[in-house]
């Protein structure tokens, strides 16, 4: 039978798959130029002859200079000067220089190459999980996946969580208020309860985590953001908070990760004051399911794959949300832990996420 018109061919499948494992060289090839600090010898150093990258950096000059090679038939980065193989001299572009080495611009995306880069390791883990159901928790992912998701969204947090939060006029007067005190669950490394803390000096901000390493990450952040003296980590299960303590809570991009997520957002609204908010921000998935998504779907699925639904599977019982949580999953959560009510909040143009007032 002769396929539909709208029926792709085996060599249009053939040719993205093509340009997938291209991607996909470009995105691990990334992952070493970042945790290598080839990239930043770059930007910083000035240009280098694949020996000089290397000596900077104490690495291998053959390695370098493959790297380097690759780098450029990519065109990630310029060949300057040509030669023999170990006297050419390779430099980065500033547009390069600021998506792989800026953890302040928007642009910044080299936390991905780390986040995918974890994933490596554990894939014979991985396969094991998906034939018996068991998962793979972000401590075991280690400090690449840890630090990558941290660094990912810090510029978000860093330039744009004030502004968002003040345009919701009664949000920001609640946070305004002397003396308001603030929760952020799963706060990871720290950056969104340091940009709360810049944003309201006069709140007191309290970020707890289950991962303890983030926790000592965070608390270290805030000592160097000069904001340790009210924003303050703690490593626990959220299921602990102190009841009726918090004028608002936060919940940046980690519910869909937790095992229990009714559990922890019970534990929430008991600790909030009466008729106090919580607002949660995650990805901004369609509304519902549909075959051919968009860019952000094809991502946030990859992300559930080999991140989230493992991390969330890593305990038992678990709800198995995955990255890709529509509205309705959030609602149905937000509900069965008691609250009444769910917002989406009128925040655009932040990343790839969604803010939800849930009250």
């Amino acid at each position: 039978m002769d396929p539909s018109p709208e029926a792709p061919t085996a060599e249009a499948v053939a040719e993205r798959l093509f340009g997938a494992v291209l991607g996909t060289v470009d995105l691990m090839s990334t992952f070493l130029g970042d945790r290598l600090g080839w990239y930043r010898s770059l930007a910083e150093d000035g240009p280098a002859t694949p020996p000089q990258l290397a000596e900077r950096t104490g690495t291998d000059a053959r390695y370098a200079r493959e790297w380097l090679e690759q780098q450029t038939v990519t065109g990630l980065l310029h060949l300057d000067s040509d030669g023999a193989a170990d006297e050419r001299v390779f430099s980065i572009p500033a547009a390069t220089a600021e998506v792989m080495t800026d953890q302040h611009s928007l642009s910044f995306l080299a936390p991905l190459g780390r986040m995918f880069g974890a994933v490596g390791p554990a894939l014979p883990r991985l396969l094991d999980a998906y034939r018996t159901g068991d998962g793979i928790s972000w401590a075991e992912l280690g400090d690449h996946a840890r630090e990558g998701q941290a660094d990912a969204n810090r510029p978000w947090f860093e330039h744009r969580l004030a502004d968002a939060l003040a345009g919701v006029t009664d949000l920001h007067g609640l946070l305004a208020r002397p003396g308001a005190r603030v929760l952020d669950v799963g706060s990871g490394g720290g950056w969104s309860s340091i940009a709360l803390g810049n944003a309201y000096p006069d709140a007191t901000v309290h970020g707890i985590d289950i991962d303890a390493p983030s926790v000592v990450m965070a608390a270290a952040n805030a000592r160097t953001a000069g904001v340790s003296d009210r924003v303050r980590f703690s490593h626990g299960d959220a299921a602990e908070l102190p009841v009726e303590h918090y004028d608002v809570a936060f919940a940046f991009e980690c519910v869909h990760d937790m095992p229990r997520p009714v559990d922890v957002l019970t534990a929430v609204r008991r600790s909030l004051t009466a008729g106090a908010p919580l607002i949660v921000m995650d990805e901004a998935v369609a509304e519902t399911f549909a075959p051919d998504g968009d860019e952000l779907e094809r991502m946030m699925y990859g992300f559930s794959l080999f991140v989230c639904l493992p991390d969330g599977r890593s305990s038992s019982p678990s709800a198995a949300t995955g990255t890709v949580m529509r509205p309705d999953r959030l609602r149905e959560y937000a509900l069965a832990a008691g609250f009444g009510t769910v917002e989406a909040l009128p925040i655009t143009d932040f990343g790839f996420f969604r803010f939800y007032r849930i009250t």
